[in-house]
């Protein structure tokens, strides 16, 4: 046995001492699957059907040599790490009761050191590249903020990529379940009718749609509440669908979209909804947003603010603190969005000239939501991969999957929150919210 053969066995053995340490103090219905092809339980009741695979020696070195959330992340863009058998959430649902909080501390720290030494100094050669955007994401609008490209970078993917997994409107937002086993293309015109409802939308009025991607609530709004709506879209790929949409329905005489960042609009617009949009406009510049939509409303005119928050932090300064997850998922996904926290969101309103008449969490309907888009993913998975390329897909899967047991376990929420353009004398809504509910 040569050197190399020998310094593999010794990686393999190394690798297989410390699961199985890892194991006795986990004890998950889950596998590891070595690039050897041997399989090593993390419990007794795991069954090999989801596995956990590292497919290479070189991948452990590149996360002991960077143990970072970073590398995790390219290491399975890569497929050098991967989930066999299933999703994140699969993992999460198999994880049982076990306790992973505070398993390091739990460890043998001996045995772990000298269970990772071998693959220290071992090749982490990688020709992969970095799929993390590479422009800058300047925080601040004064200072150069390019909306249009951090835009873009999410959203034109592909119109057939986001079809494999959206419901048929494509709706690309929290859907709204009437009941849990609604389908998701159910969940999605109940949201579509609920946030035109919260609007009062009436029969010749002006509405506008912030961020309209592929032109469902405007066109949905044109076609049941007889509006006239206008949208605009930073992304390509979402105005050549929603135009296309608009004209195969025979909407053109009263839904207009454009390619328009939201403080190029000119008003007045007597509602407005932003669903989905705001997480993009970064914290630094929601007075401007929020001064622009009241410029863009008539007097008493009415906005739904739909977005993805945050918990609060006991301080500023560690709310603008990024998590390790939160930080890959604006990298990856989503370069330059920030998550406001509800209160944030509420303050910005008022200070800005708003009233405030409800706000209404939506946080167990957004689990539910991205559960199902990442179900239908992992399922068009081999089609997803045919159109975005394997690596995309694979962060998608996972992205999506984070994301729903962010929303499941409550440290990211969703709120939709109804506003009118401050003036003396009567808001002109209802007395109570009975007609929402109906």
């Amino acid at each position: 046995m040569d050197n190399r053969e020998a310094a593999g066995d010794r990686r393999v053995a190394a690798a297989r001492r410390l699961l199985e340490h890892v194991a006795d103090h986990l004890q998950a219905d889950l596998a590891v699957r070595l690039w050897t092809g041997e399989t090593v339980p993390l419990g007794p009741g795991a069954t090999g059907d989801l596995a956990l695979v590292i497919r290479s020696p070189q991948a452990v070195t590149r996360l002991v040599r960077s143990p970072r959330l970073a590398t995790l992340v390219e290491l399975t863009a890569a497929g050098e790490l991967a989930i066999e058998g299933g999703t994140l959430i699969d993992v999460a649902a198999r994880r049982g009761q076990a306790n992973t909080k505070g398993l390091a501390r739990r460890l043998d720290k001996k045995l772990v050191v000298a269970s990772l030494l071998p693959f220290l100094f071992g090749s982490s050669a990688s020709s992969a590249a970095s799929h993390a955007y590479q422009g800058a994401q300047t925080a601040r609008d004064e200072a150069g903020r390019d909306n249009k490209a951090l835009v873009q970078f999410h959203y034109d993917l592909s119109n057939a990529f986001y079809g494999l997994f959206l419901d048929p409107e494509m709706q690309y937002s929290c859907a709204y379940f009437p009941h849990w086993e609604a389908s998701l293309g159910e969940a999605q015109t109940a949201k579509l009718d609920m946030i035109c409802r919260k609007l009062r939308l009436k029969p010749g009025e002006r509405f506008l749609d912030i961020g309209c991607g592929w032109g469902g609530l405007v066109c949905h709004a044109a076609r049941h509440y007889g509006v006239e709506a206008y949208g605009v879209t930073l992304s390509e790929a979402q105005l050549a669908f929603a135009r296309e949409k608009i004209d195969r329905l025979g909407l053109g005489d009263r839904v207009r979209v454009e390619l328009k960042d939201y403080r190029e609009i000119d008003g007045p617009f007597d509602k407005i909804a932003s669903i989905g949009m705001f997480e993009h406009v970064g914290l630094d510049n929601h007075g401007a947003y929020f001064t622009k939509l009241r410029d863009l409303l008539r007097p008493r005119g009415l906005l739904l603010n739909h977005a993805i928050t945050r918990p609060a932090k006991k301080s500023a300064r560690a709310f603008r603190k990024k998590r390790p997850e939160y930080a890959a998922i604006v990298d990856y996904i989503f370069p330059g969005s920030e998550l406001d926290h509800i209160g944030g969101s509420v303050t910005s309103l008022e200070r800005h000239g708003f009233e405030v008449h409800d706000v209404e969490a939506w946080r167990e309907h957004y689990a539910r939501t991205t559960r199902l888009w990442c179900e239908r993913l992992y399922a068009n998975r081999e089609a997803a991969a045919r159109e975005v390329g394997e690596a995309k897909t694979r962060l998608w899967l996972l992205y999506l999957a984070g994301v729903s047991l962010g929303f499941e376990r409550g440290s990211i929420g969703i709120y939709q929150t109804l506003a009118s353009k401050r003036a003396r004398g009567a808001s002109g809504l209802p007395p109570t919210r009975a007609d929402l509910y109906r």
